[in-house]
């Protein structure tokens, strides 16, 4: 497996309350407290490696899935159909039951981008932070019965690029990771608190990902588990030799919200 290395920024434990502050649209992220850290890290290429890697003991699985979608316009007439293949496509790879499609957010690595790639070591939810969210997206009385049962928040993450050479979503593998590495940071909206979970450097991590990644494939990969199933830290790579290509990268992450049987 081909090793490269790559920036990323890690955050830095703190005692005092750690935030980002968002606009009333929820785009533009403003750092209150946080500190970041560039860091050079190794990282491994999975991409003739993937069937190493399964959804059901790593929480992460690459899968090949061409969409019928082609252009994701701001006009959002493409989120039925793409929709509709994202929850056919969990039902398929990880056996969801039940899929609630909440979010979907295009990422262009350009200066000009209101919503470039996150390049903060992170992970999207926190417990307190997946149960709060899981309760403004299906109210308190459903959200009992998600709890009761098997539920977990997924992300479905693809090209929109014909294929990514510049900054790719890498991953830490869950098992190289300390309990103390993880601390949370609130995401403060204007209507609404969330939290989500910010990570400290140690030399221990183990991080990967899939080198050219193109639109007729994807990552799906765990945020959240409340039966206990690895979720992943991750952050856009800024890999070292590749700053310079001139197509920047494009993509679209989907977050779910899944039922399981």
């Amino acid at each position: 497996m081909m090793t490269l290395k790559a920036s990323v920024n890690y955050h830095v434990q703190s005692h005092e309350a750690q935030a980002f502050q968002f606009d009333v649209d929820g785009i533009s992220g403003n750092l209150v407290a946080p500190e970041l850290v560039p860091t050079q890290v190794n990282v491994k290429d999975n991409r003739d490696h993937g069937s190493d890697i399964n959804f059901a003991n790593d929480g992460i699985t690459f899968v090949t899935q061409p969409s019928v979608v082609t252009e994701f316009d701001e006009d959002r007439a493409w989120q039925p159909a793409y929709d509709q293949e994202i929850q056919t496509l969990l039902a398929q790879e990880i056996n969801a039951q039940e899929v609630i499609v909440f979010d979907h957010t295009v990422r262009i690595d350009d200066q000009g981008s209101a919503r470039q790639p996150a390049r903060n070591v992170h992970n999207d939810y926190s417990p307190d932070g997946a149960n709060q969210r899981l309760v403004n997206l299906v109210g308190k009385e459903r959200a009992k019965t998600f709890q009761e049962g098997a539920f977990a928040f997924v992300n479905v993450w693809r090209p929109i690029s014909p294929v990514v050479t510049t900054s790719p979503l890498g991953f830490i593998y869950p098992t190289s990771m300390d309990n103390e590495d993880w601390m949370t940071i609130d995401l403060v909206y204007p209507d609404r608190k969330g939290e989500i979970l910010g990570v400290a450097a140690n030399p221990k991590h183990e991080w990967f990902y899939q080198s050219n990644m193109r639109s007729d494939e994807v990552v799906i990969f765990n945020v959240y588990d409340n039966q206990g199933r690895p979720y992943l830290a991750h952050s856009a790579l800024d890999i070292v030799g590749q700053s310079d290509a001139t197509a920047p990268r494009m993509s679209i992450e989907i977050r779910t919200l899944v039922r399981f049987a």
